[in-house]
């Protein structure tokens, strides 16, 4: 992409550096240009919008065109109103290209410290690259490395054991026993793709029952729900939740899904973010997916569920969610809490770690579009003070 960088200032010597070329990046870059401050992309892919590239096919925004838009351009009316996987990576694509943004694909930078005079950053990048920028924003992204449990056994089972991260369509599995591990929207959602798409039996391994939600009632989409509640007490929603679930949503107790016995927005604080219903109810409700209890193990070619049932599923999907992975580029800064998150987000920094912003490793139930859109406006602003 051609260099439109702006003249430097005084201030601009060295640029601010975004690490990711994601809807984060690219957001926060975006911001940072419309303010006069030098902004340079640094994506390890040879594309912006890599993750979204790798999701599977039938992949929608949960959240609407409308409040998912990042900032300085909206996402065509064309899209519809839940936009698809394709049209947003079209979207960050034209995203880069409008705002001609300064993104050097292929470089992954591999460690920050902080510069040898104390002011801005020093960052270390695949060919013995070393880059120095005032100020860093990293947005590599909420999902970016596959977890998948060291189950007992795991390496003994014959069938086909994937990470939902390599699940891209039904198609491979038409008339095949797969067992989908993990119920939140990626497991749920790829389960009712399964079943729809052929699947001979899908089964989905729940350890703990989840909150659905409709994506929309009425026309009221629950991301907006999700917004007006963001600023009130856990409890207050909680309560408040449960009378809306019990209305909205069917009883699937007797098919193996029970309501939670915790309070829906006390779940989100602890990282549970509800799942939106594109076809689970239904696909629940007459069988063709049915839960089953949290894998355990693995032995003799079987799957060992924790309430002791032995299953032989031919495949087996693993929706068990991914790790940030920034222990090697910021690990040693003191700045990552025990589950390997950021402590610092959006236009707040670490004393320790001036001048270091973070965006997109939060999973808010307003929507994740949307709060990387407004980080990026408040990064913009501090840096450029």
């Amino acid at each position: 992409m051609a260099d439109s960088t702006p003249p430097l200032t005084l201030r601009q010597d060295h640029p601010v550096y975004v690490v990711g070329g994601g809807p984060g990046g690219l957001a926060a870059a975006a911001a940072l240009r419309a303010r006069g401050v030098r902004a340079v992309v640094l994506e390890k892919s040879e594309r912006v919008g890599a993750s979204w590239r790798g999701h599977y096919d039938r992949l929608h925004l949960h959240t609407t065109r409308r409040l998912s838009a990042l900032p300085g351009l909206p996402i065509p009316r064309s899209f519809g109103r839940w936009v698809s996987r394709d049209d947003v990576v079209r979207y960050l694509d034209k995203y880069a290209e409008y705002h001609r943004l300064d993104v050097v694909t292929g470089v992954e930078v591999t460690r920050l410290e902080r510069a040898a005079d104390g002011t801005g950053w020093l960052l270390h990048a695949t060919g013995g690259r070393e880059l120095t920028g005032r100020a860093v924003v990293v947005a590599t992204g909420y999902n970016h490395t596959p977890r998948l449990p060291d189950w007992p056994g795991r390496d003994t089972y014959t069938g086909e054991l994937l990470h939902a991260g390599d699940y891209r369509n039904p198609h491979p599995f038409t008339g095949r026993d797969v067992l989908v591990v993990g119920a939140g929207n990626t497991g749920a959602e790829i389960a009712v793709d399964l079943a729809e798409g052929g699947a001979a039996r899908v089964r989905l391994a729940v350890r703990t029952a989840p909150h659905i939600v409709r994506r929309s009632t009425a026309g009221w989409p629950a991301q907006r729900t999700g917004i007006l509640c963001r600023r009130l007490p856990v409890a207050v929603v909680d309560r408040l939740a449960g009378p809306i679930a019990r209305l909205s949503v069917p009883d699937l107790a007797a098919q193996g899904l029970p309501r939670p016995d915790t309070g829906l927005y006390s779940r989100v604080r602890q990282g549970a973010i509800p799942v939106q219903d594109v076809g689970l109810i239904d696909a629940v409700r007459t069988g063709r997916v049915e839960p089953v209890a949290a894998v355990d193990s693995f032995e003799d070619g079987k799957v060992v569920l924790a309430d002791g049932t032995r299953i032989g599923p031919d495949a087996v999907i693993a929706a068990t969610g991914y790790r940030r992975a920034l222990e090697g580029l910021v690990g040693d800064l003191g700045i990552l809490d025990p589950r390997g998150r950021p402590t610092p987000h959006g236009r707040r920094t670490a004393k320790q770690a001036p001048d270091l912003y973070f965006t997109g490793f939060t999973n808010p139930i307003s929507g994740m579009f949307r709060e990387m859109a407004r980080d990026a406006e408040r990064i913009a602003k501090t840096i450029a003070r």
